[in-house]
């Protein structure tokens, strides 16, 4: 068959284009199936405490998987990964649709984990090496943020109208048709690249230390609401997974082929960049949940009201993520727009933490959802400092490092301040506030406590953080032409 080629410029877009898509999906799963749940407990007869597992299910391989992916598509080819791991993912998701036991659709999630982990941890390498022009990379980077910062916002209003119109089974069936889609068009648009083989960093005992100790981390965390942050449980697991990871740390030292040579975090710019992504991902996706609560368990939204009442949020984001960020970050620096970003961001906690049990949306939430645009400022920014100093031959490795760090800061995040909120709320009962009052204040605190971790974030920014020097484009790596 005649092979199928686009000229330079278009087929960088076109290969965005599916590295978004990519994206998308990977953060909309994360969030379609909140509104889901209750309908997917009543048919599969999951247990209280037995649907968190449809979520943690997901999490786990997504979060403990992204960094040994992302050396693996160094290894072995990035492009062959992103299709590997899209490939895993659409058939996943026809087997969670499909699902008629809760056992099959949790097997079901952590496939779909899986696939989700050797996808997206690629997807940011492939990026920066097509677009090498830093102000074309700019740009890149904030259509492709944007995405990510829809998808939340996409899956709550998806899932309740799917859920709604036809049933939970197509919150996953939705995948297949999607990803078929990006598959075929990444055959064309996606440039053929070779890895540097396996046995240039086949650290099986240090891929071994690290895949463990981040599951083992994450699922501990995720337990946290349950077991506590004193428990035996947490402690002891938390402990251990520190363990691993530390002699996972050692091991890179010593091994012939590391899985992650330490050279990647000597750059300030780099190592700063997250830190500061650690502390931001934990303020800002524990802002989507405690708000969703909030509405829902105060105001009384449903969960498709709560979904379109978000939507400023995400549409703010987008705008300034696409209109704004990439000439602000080519005129003054993605440090000045960084620290900018941050600045709106702890305006709209700071904000939160003065919302009352009988809030108006307009006078009371809105203006948050405008503030939230910081967030378009913010992303794009750590995105380009995150990924400013790697090597060709490290972008996957780059780019998985970079993605599990937003995972452990999002779940971390969600963790810390829902049981903040939760201790906060029984306190404020036990001393004689009604439901809505004690809620209400269990929420204040966990806003607060986001607030200051953006506070902690712009203090690195500040400190850490330099304008990097400007740098001459490298050639952009071209499509090669792919038969389909």
């Amino acid at each position: 068959m005649p092979s199928l080629s686009l000229s330079p410029l278009r087929s960088r877009w076109a290969a965005l284009g599916v590295l978004s898509a990519t994206m998308l999906m990977t953060i909309l799963d994360g969030s379609i199936v909140t509104v889901a749940a209750p309908a997917i407990q009543d048919d599969l007869g999951f247990s209280p405490a037995g649907l968190s597992w449809i979520m943690n299910a997901y999490l786990i391989p997504l979060g403990g998987l992204l960094l040994l992916a992302g050396r693996l598509g160094d290894l072995v080819g990035r492009r062959t990964l992103f299709l590997a791991g899209n490939a895993v993912f659409t058939a996943a998701s026809v087997l969670a649709g499909a699902a008629t036991t809760s056992g099959l659709l949790i097997a079901a999630r952590f496939l779909q984990g899986v696939g989700s982990a050797l996808a997206s941890a690629v997807v940011l390498g492939i990026l920066v090496t097509l677009f090498a022009d830093p102000r074309e990379r700019t740009k890149a980077i904030g259509v492709f943020s944007f995405t990510g910062a829809a998808g939340a916002s996409i899956g709550q209003v998806l899932g309740g109208v799917l859920t709604d119109a036809l049933s939970w089974h197509w919150i996953f069936l939705i995948n297949l048709p999607i990803g078929l889609a990006v598959m075929l068009l990444a055959l064309p648009a996606l440039p053929r690249d070779r890895g540097a083989g396996l046995a240039a960093g086949a650290d099986v005992a240090g891929a071994a230390l690290v895949t463990s100790g981040l599951m083992l981390g994450i699922y501990t965390v995720v337990k946290v609401e349950r077991y506590g942050w004193l428990s035996a449980h947490t402690l002891g697991l938390g402990a251990l997974s520190l363990l691993l990871l530390a002699g996972f740390a050692v091991r890179q030292t010593r091994a012939a082929t590391p899985l992650m040579p330490l050279r990647i975090l000597r750059s300030r710019n780099v190592s700063g960049a997250y830190a500061v992504q650690l502390l931001t991902l934990s303020a800002m996706f524990s802002f989507q949940v405690i708000v969703a609560l909030y509405m829902q368990q105060v105001l009384g939204y449903s969960a498709l009201g709560t979904g379109l009442a978000m939507l400023p949020a995400a549409v703010s984001i987008g705008a300034v993520s696409l209109l704004a960020s990439a000439r602000l970050s080519n005129r003054f620096g993605e440090r000045f727009v960084l620290v900018a970003g941050l600045v709106l961001l702890i305006g709209a906690m700071a904000w939160l933490t003065t919302v009352p049990v009988d809030a108006n949306y307009v006078t009371d939430l809105l203006p948050v959802f405008v503030l939230i645009s910081g967030g378009g400022l913010v992303l794009p920014s750590l995105t380009g400092l995150g990924m400013s100093s790697a090597r060709p031959e490290d972008a996957g490795l780059a780019s998985g490092l970079f993605n599990t760090v937003q995972q452990v800061g999002m779940a971390l995040g969600v963790a810390v301040m829902t049981t903040l909120a939760a201790s906060r709320v029984e306190s404020l009962r036990a001393d004689g506030r009604d439901g809505a009052a004690a809620l209400t204040g269990g929420y204040h605190l966990a806003f607060t406590v986001s607030a200051g971790l953006l506070v902690a974030a712009l203090a690195v920014s500040l400190l850490v953080l330099r304008r990097p020097a400007p740098v001459a484009a490298a050639a952009p790596v071209e499509s090669v032409p792919t038969g389909v």
